[in-house]
């Protein structure tokens, strides 16, 4: 078995666990020990993986925290445990403590279902107050996994793990804040666009003004360039049209000659970025796109009509979501909005799962 079905196989293992982890303790030793064990530390060798390491802090002595991985006579890895049913937000300051007092260039806050790496990209010796790595095993992404694997011991490398950590905490910093921009412009970055195109006084209300229509246009945007590079996908489509199911063939072809008739309408873009972020959980974003037909409005893996997802029709009073079984046939769902495409999270990840290499 390899490290990813590994990976995978005990993340169901936590979900099933987890009611019956009272303590810390119990958490420690059903949950966290045997991660470590998955990331090929010998947890019964204290000269590798050693439980109660002091850490002294300054006027304190025998400060000890939960566990530390050991290089030689050196801790790499810091480890602070907590209870599953405790959230780590408050418990970051003691990891803190510790990182300063020690040799160790990375630092692992976990209650065995997160785990939130540190390391110190801000400040030398000084452990930076953000994560450059936060895993949810009850969320895991392929992502994730493949940052885990340089964790591993067979594949440990500081240099390695430390040059890559910058762009991982920056690169999420930048994705979160535009996420945050395209849902609700902020006062500032409507600014900054208005620097770039209104001469006119950036009073509150022009900003106010603005804000919408700046949402609006980047929304709109993105789409555009998404749309682009579908159609220059499809143009460059190589398949071989034998193997096209009837059906699909004919709605390509009626696609084609009608092309001119279809409106992707706004209902239809939110749908997609919905479906977007659930299936953002095993597979890339880029990998996601959509495909609009006078029938139905389809969500495809790899801009290729035989790797669709879902198919919505949404333009009529009666809406609705279809979902391909294993043998690729329609099972449709009724829908009031699109906000009921979330109680579909699990078909949808389903349907996308068997496009997965």
């Amino acid at each position: 078995m390899d490290f990813i079905d590994q990976m995978n196989q005990f993340s169901k293992r936590v979900e099933q666990m987890i009611p019956n982890l009272q303590t810390e303790e119990a958490t420690k030793m059903s949950l966290i020990v045997p991660f470590f064990q998955i990331l090929g530390y010998d947890v019964f060798n204290p000269a590798e993986f050693m439980p109660e390491y002091t850490a002294d802090v300054g006027i304190k002595k025998g400060e000890k925290v939960d566990y530390a991985i050991m290089d030689g006579d050196k801790p790499v890895i810091l480890i602070e445990a907590k209870w599953c049913g405790d959230t780590l937000d408050k418990h970051d300051s003691q990891l803190f403590r510790y990182f300063g007092v020690t040799s160790a260039r990375f630092g692992i806050l976990t209650n065995g279902i997160i785990y939130k790496f540190y390391t110190d990209l801000d400040e030398q010796n000084k452990m930076d107050l953000t994560p450059f790595l936060e895993v949810d095993l009850l969320n895991l992404k392929p992502a994730m996994i493949m940052e885990l694997k340089k964790f591993h011991k067979d594949n440990f490398s500081v240099e390695d793990i430390s040059s890559t950590a910058s762009e991982l905490k920056y690169s999420k910093n930048i994705r979160e804040f535009m996420q945050r921009q395209l849902e609700s412009p902020s006062d500032d970055f409507v600014k900054y666009i208005l620097s770039e195109i209104y001469t006119g006084s950036k009073t509150q209300n022009v900003i106010e003004r603005f804000k919408p229509i700046i949402k609006k246009s980047l929304n709109t945007f993105i789409s555009e360039l998404m749309n682009d590079k579908i159609s220059a996908a499809l143009k460059n489509d190589t398949s071989n049209p034998d193997s096209d199911n009837n059906i699909e063939k004919n709605e390509e072809n009626a696609n084609e000659e009608h092309i001119s008739k279809i409106h992707t309408t706004d209902q239809e873009l939110e749908a997609f970025y919905i479906v977007k972020s659930i299936l953002a959980e095993i597979m890339p974003l880029e990998k996601i796109s959509y495909k609009d037909t006078e029938t139905y409005f389809g969500i495809l893996i790899d801009s290729n009509i035989r790797k669709w997802v879902c198919r919505l029709r949404l333009d009529g009073r009666k809406k609705s979501i279809a979902i391909p079984d294993e043998n690729k046939k329609e099972v449709r769902h009724d829908i009031e909005s699109n906000n009921d495409l979330y109680s579909l999270k699990n078909d949808l990840l389903e349907a996308a799962k068997r496009y997965l290499d």
